[in-house]
């Protein structure tokens, strides 16, 4: 979970938004069906629950919709529904000022929870960002806590663990890379038979692995360092942090860990059009 937003827990404040996502979902929905019986292109397309006004997908809705993967997003902070199934190619859940089963606070959550369940028993590729990774774990037998370790708040040296070596998403990516973080709580246990793919010095389970498609990952890999100029310098002051620091050092730290993202995004996209490919589905040039 992260910790953006607590100073009332459960009242996010500001804006999201995700521009290049936004103009593929409005370029997939005005497109035409083409001439009777060509085949089209298959259109993958991700959901995306967003659980705080600020916390939207950012840069990684925008990779995902360059990849040409229609991004779906849920506001279910502001009461936007839910769907009882998963019918899409693959679902995100991102991070928020909550426990995963903090449904006095987010009663979206469950119906979250159900959702990351159903991709789990499908097969259907999940990311679960902060907040999202921690649902994952919770859902899949591992253990979150509160105010757990030290607070990471920026950006944050990752190191890959050997295993990540053979990950569909993390292969191949530098052994050694930074993200930024905010969060408080962490997870303490993975769901049994997880992969542990990456640690930080205070955070042990920053990225992991269920099954053979779905993740969580402590960090944000959709958020860009200018992000951290909406940042509140007084409560960064709490943790004995500067703002103008951090965004040095983000900004500093980004030239090389952006491209690493991007990958990252590209993978996932692949699966998510891979698994639209498995389900037939037709879309629309």
């Amino acid at each position: 979970m992260s910790n953006e937003g607590r100073t009332e827990r459960g009242r996010p404040r500001g804006t999201g938004s995700t521009r290049a996502a936004d103009r593929w979902q409005r370029g997939y929905d005005k497109a035409g069906a083409g001439r009777a019986g060509r085949l089209v292109r298959v259109a993958a397309k991700a959901l995306v629950v967003q659980n705080t006004a600020r916390g939207g997908p950012g840069r990684f809705g925008d990779w995902l919709a360059e990849a040409g993967v229609a991004v779906e997003i849920v506001r279910a902070y502001e009461g936007g529904p839910l769907p009882s199934r998963l019918t899409q190619d693959a679902l995100v859940v991102l991070g928020g000022g909550f426990m995963p089963d903090d449904d006095s606070h987010a009663p979206w959550l469950a119906p979250t929870r159900a959702l990351a369940a159903q991709a789990l028993e499908a097969g259907t590729p999940f990311l679960g960002i902060c907040l999202g990774g921690q649902l994952l774990a919770h859902v899949a037998g591992g253990q979150v806590a509160a105010q757990h370790g030290e607070p990471e708040i920026g950006s944050t040296p990752l190191t890959l663990r050997p295993v990540a070596g053979s990950d569909p998403l993390f292969h191949g990516l530098p052994a050694r890379v930074t993200a930024i973080e905010r969060h408080v709580d962490a997870i303490t246990a993975l769901p049994p038979g997880a992969v542990w793919l990456a640690e930080s010095e205070h955070c042990p389970y920053q990225a992991f692995r269920v099954g053979e498609r779905a993740w969580g990952v402590q960090f944000h890999p959709e958020t860009d360092p200018d992000r951290i100029r909406t940042w509140d310098p007084r409560r960064l002051a709490e943790h004995g942090l500067d703002r103008a620091e951090l965004l040095r050092r983000a900004t500093e730290d980004g030239a090389t860990a952006t491209p690493v993202w991007q990958r990252l995004a590209a993978r996932f996209a692949a699966l998510a059009q891979q698994s639209a490919r498995s389900a037939g589905r037709r879309g629309c040039d």
